[in-house]
């Protein structure tokens, strides 16, 4: 490609658009059913229970400490596939992207997508690109859809809490929302905080074994954990106490959020699952998901304690308090 931004004419479906196509999406995301370049993918599913999501990214900045957007677009979409018990089998990718965009950061994102996708053993099978005029966006946002075949044993839904449970946590929180606000305000906390951007389907899909005793997960992303406690507690109609001093944090967040003035409790998480299971497969569970690298921090965080839609914190002093909702935007455009 001659072209070093993006231009209008990448988004005109003329012959920049097929340029693209062919030298960019083809070659990095390779595989059958693309290259076949219809208006929409074909897939042979097995019978079984389907998952499907969509999701958009506008993270700033694009490029940060562990990830990029692309990165992000892909984990983000396979994370909330396997939160229902599904293994993501294809997505798509749109690009909206800003006229005289950088074409080499355009082409890092797109190799991220690429490279993250093949590590989570997806396929992109279909996509869009538009081209807008300069300042109608800040650079580039992505739209992604994934679909995955739900294991056919798992019935996980934040409405199948129930009295008892235990809550699980796969590991540390505030990793991302710090590393995107620290990158974003240029606040150069060393050592570099990196945001934790993965996929959990590994520590999913390693926890199968125990798919009856799983009766809900979610990847505790915008509005964090405590947003996400919030969110179940509602859907479940039960109340919930966690422990402040099982919740693990790296000293480094802990240390920017007491700074900053910031509750960690409400960071972003883009490599974490919280779980709910049967409190007697609750000590079995914590040991699988320790034995994955990725969940080495994993830790049982609290309990489901009453029918009563509520979320308590005790903190390390020994006094509780109300956990509420996230009130308002801790942080625009973390994701």
């Amino acid at each position: 490609m001659s072209n070093k931004t993006i231009t209008i004419s990448h988004g005109s479906g003329g012959r920049a658009m097929q340029e693209l196509i062919q030298n960019l999406f083809i070659k990095s995301f390779k595989n059958e059913e693309l290259e076949k370049l219809d208006d929409a993918a074909e897939l042979l599913l097995p019978k079984s229970r389907i998952a499907f999501t969509t999701d958009s990214y506008t993270v700033k900045p694009i490029f940060f400490p562990g990830g990029d957007i692309g990165k992000l677009a892909v984990c983000g979409t396979v994370n909330d596939l396997a939160t229902k018990g599904a293994k993501a089998i294809a997505l798509s990718v749109s690009f909206i992207v800003e006229e005289n965009f950088s074409l080499k950061n355009f082409e890092k994102i797109v190799t991220s997508i690429a490279e993250t996708a093949k590590d989570c053993s997806v396929s992109i099978v279909t996509g869009d690109t538009k081209v807008v005029n300069r300042k109608e966006i800040d650079g580039i946002f992505i739209n992604t859809s994934g679909i995955g075949v739900i294991y056919e044993k798992i019935n996980a839904s934040c409405k199948n809490v129930r009295l008892d449970d235990v809550v699980i946590l796969s590991g540390t929180i505030g990793d991302h929302g710090m590393a995107i606000l620290s990158a974003r305000e240029n606040l150069g906390f060393k050592p570099t905080i990196k945001s934790d951007v993965n996929s959990i389907y590994p520590l999913v899909n390693e926890s199968i074994k125990y798919a009856g005793y799983i009766h809900a997960m979610r990847d505790p992303t915008r509005g964090g954990l405590a947003t996400v406690l919030n969110e179940i507690a509602q859907a479940s109609n039960v109340g919930i106490k966690i422990e402040e001093q099982r919740i693990p944090i790296k000293k480094s967040v802990k240390a920017a959020s007491e700074i900053l003035g910031i509750d960690p409790l409400y960071l972003a998480n883009e490599g974490k699952v919280v779980m709910f299971v049967d409190k007697n497969k609750s000590r079995q569970i914590l040991a699988q998901l320790r034995r994955n690298p990725i969940g080495k921090d994993a830790s049982i965080i609290g309990e489901v304690i009453s029918k009563e839609a509520i979320v308590y914190l005790e903190t390390t002093l020994g006094s509780k308090r109300i956990l509420p909702f996230l009130e308002g935007e801790l942080l625009p455009r973390i994701c």
